[in-house]
């Protein structure tokens, strides 16, 4: 019989601490007996690593969709690309490759029950040239359906406005896509807000980005000033934090932020999204600023159109996808720690198997 692995939850990292590599476990487990009525058995081929992962291993994830791990269970991340072994459910065959949101074990073989809480869909490898991966980045719920809506009903772009854009967290996943959105959607200036020399010449190399923010080498403030002249009309938000309170001091009058993400207090036990500074909040009151929290999974009426948009513009090459690969499951935890950390160019992800 066929070997098996998976990653499992082995210990939390502590409310404030930081992920580590043995916060999990790479184990040998037993191979999947046959589907029963209703059931798929999937070989994994690439995993999804999220940032907002990072909530469940905490006792409580502050959220009220998506629970906590469970100390000693199998990682089920928020996506995956995997193989139909084989089939006891109609909808599926054989060979069918296929995608889910979440629920996508970290383990090479699994029985899978397609569903609410299993969404598995079936995936046109040859609408993006046998790249399937992009399923998990451009093409995905948390990559490019979170920038795209979120850009669409939170950022109120208006083509012919000369309207300004700030992306911070500008080379990962949301925030690589989200700048050339906002480019397309019609914003004359797309700054991006990142920590390497090597992130900024993608952004404004190979991306429609204007300019580049290295915040670990640059004044901020001083940077924006110069680079957005006319203030900040719209400010795509991955990191929160000192960053973000920042670009928001230099934001206009009825301006918006699109609260996507906030990884710089994402190893600390505060809210979501995090309290900031009265100051900043006097800011935002005074100056008519929008700023509410977004959750994509509310906006489910506008995925069909969305989706359907992205496709056009991956398939006439108008938007570009950078993807950075770990290869093995055994490497999962390292690939999870290493983004945390910055480690990644797009998106973060993890090939288990080639077919």
């Amino acid at each position: 019989m066929a070997k098996n692995h998976h990653v499992v939850f082995k210990k939390r990292p502590g409310v404030n601490g930081e992920p580590a590599e043995d916060n999990f476990g790479y184990e040998e487990c037993d191979y999947p007996s046959d589907p029963n009525t209703g059931e798929v058995l999937l070989k994994t081929l690439y995993l999804s690593i999220d940032p907002a992962m990072r909530c469940r291993m905490n006792p409580e994830t502050g959220v009220t969709y998506i629970g906590p791990f469970q100390i000693g269970d199998c990682i089920g991340g928020f996506g995956g690309v995997g193989l139909v072994v084989k089939s006891a459910n109609s909808a599926f065959q054989e060979g069918d490759v296929v995608s889910a949101v979440f629920n996508w074990q970290w383990t090479k073989f699994f029985l899978g029950t397609p569903g609410e809480l299993f969404p598995l869909q079936k995936i046109d490898s040859s609408l993006v040239n046998g790249h399937i991966s992009l399923y998990l980045s451009i093409l995905s719920m948390t990559s490019g359906l979170t920038s795209y809506i979120g850009v669409k009903e939170k950022g109120h772009i208006t083509q012919g406005a000369n309207q300004t854009m700030v992306v911070s967290g500008a080379a990962g996943a949301c925030g690589s896509l989200a700048g050339q959105i906002g480019k397309l959607e019609g914003c004359s200036r797309v700054v991006g807000i990142c920590g390497s020399e090597e992130k900024c010449s993608f952004l404004t190399e190979e991306l429609s980005f204007d300019s580049a923010i290295n915040y670990k080498t640059q004044d901020v403030s001083s940077e924006l000033q110069k680079l957005c002249p006319s203030g900040v009309d719209v400010y795509f938000d991955n990191v929160g934090g000192d960053l973000s309170n920042t670009v928001i001091k230099q934001m206009n009058t009825n301006s918006h932020v699109i609260l996507c993400g906030q990884i710089a207090v994402y190893n600390k036990d505060v809210p979501y999204p995090p309290p900031i500074p009265d100051d900043i909040q006097r800011m935002i009151t005074d100056k008519n600023i929008t700023r509410d929290r977004y959750l994509v999974l509310n906006y489910q009426d506008k995925f069909e159109s969305g989706m359907k948009q992205l496709v056009e513009w991956t398939v006439q090459g108008k938007i570009k996808v950078r993807e950075t690969i770990e290869e093995g499951l055994e490497n999962a935890g390292k690939a999870f720690v290493s983004m945390m950390k910055g480690g990644n160019i797009g998106k973060q992800l993890v090939r288990v198997a080639y077919s």
